[in-house]
């Protein structure tokens, strides 16, 4: 894969459409998903539309009784179980109780994350956006392999981000070992690892059918920003002096139901049918970014994140780190 195969396919969607849209006439009766974060955000308005048409959703929860308050009075058959992406034992410990009782898996949406957290160590000493946006997920889809590799047709979903336009993997220094901490470039690194994740993944899983695909959201307002300073957010134009939601991120900022339209797509477009591992936006496969556009930091996937090579560097490092941990 590479920016040749970033071609949209006029889906007929929009950065605005809603996963109610998108999912319009969706059968979804007897699909098991799992979906990370599934109880916050976009996560939960995808839990709640794909539950409503039936599939059974099983949501890893960190925090219990977070996960209770926000998913009660929510139709369908959702499951919590306790699994935090930063604790490599109970990742294990959760795909093992998931292949105990599922004899497949149609849908592993892998949607929690963190951004622009202060720095911070998770597992054997992983920068924590790392450790968590991209080796909790890879650990996760390890430690499910079995239940993968028997799921035909299986769809992966990757969240990644506008932000891996702001680093590629920092290959001789994933882990910020000598390079002095930013926040903003540990997320995009997460990223566009997140993108080469699912680059990778698809090769693995042709023989089954399956396939994978990473999406942008787009920019909404959720949980992820809980370490921005307010003042930063103003900063960045998306708050107004007063602390409100500034008039450019009300034009450009979606709500949670849109925000989750473009996973929704991935997850069940037949249009996405012979596109493994493309990187996805606005319910459509990206265009390469166009430099010359002024919106070039926003739309659009950057060649570092669509490359066969690096997708293949980076599962054999993420294989090591995992082995080593």
């Amino acid at each position: 894969m590479s920016t040749s195969d970033q071609q949209p396919l006029h889906s007929g969607f929009n950065g605005k459409t809603s996963v109610g849209e998108v999912l319009e006439g969706a059968e979804l009766s007897g699909k098991t998903a799992i979906v990370t974060g599934g109880y916050s955000g976009i996560g939960l308005e995808l839990v709640r539309a794909m539950a409503e048409r039936g599939a059974k959703i099983v949501v890893p929860v960190r925090s219990p009784e977070k996960a209770r308050e926000s998913l009660v009075g929510i139709a369908g058959d959702i499951v919590p179980h306790e699994m935090d992406l930063g604790d490599l034992a109970s990742v294990r410990r959760f795909a093992g109780e998931v292949t105990d009782t599922a004899p497949r898996l149609d849908f592993l949406i892998n949607n929690a994350g963190i951004m622009a957290c202060p720095e911070t160590r998770v597992g054997p000493g992983w920068e924590a956006q790392f450790g968590v946006n991209h080796m909790g997920h890879f650990a996760l889809a390890r430690a499910l392999w079995p239940l993968l590799t028997a799921s035909p047709g299986l769809r992966v979903v990757a969240l990644s981000s506008t932000g891996h336009k702001r680093s590629d993997v920092l290959w001789d220094d994933i882990q910020f070992g000598k390079t002095p901490y930013d926040k903003w470039v540990a997320y995009g690194q997460a990223k566009t690892a997140n993108a080469l994740f699912a680059n990778a993944l698809s090769r693995r899983l042709g023989d089954t059918g399956g396939l994978a695909f990473s999406v942008h959201p787009g920019g909404i307002f959720t949980p992820l920003q809980r370490h921005l300073a307010q003042e930063e957010m103003i900063a960045l134009g998306w708050l107004n002096e007063n602390g409100e939601l500034s008039e450019l991120a009300k034009q450009g900022f979606k709500t949670p139901e849109q925000g989750c339209a473009t996973t929704a797509w991935a997850a069940t477009s037949s249009l996405l049918e012979g596109k493994p591992g493309v990187y996805c936006e606005d319910c459509d496969i990206a265009q390469p970014t166009d430099p010359e556009s002024p919106f070039a930091r926003f739309r659009g996937v950057d060649a570092h994140a669509c490359n066969d090579e690096a997708a293949e560097r980076l599962w054999e490092i993420s294989e090591r780190l995992l082995n080593e941990a």
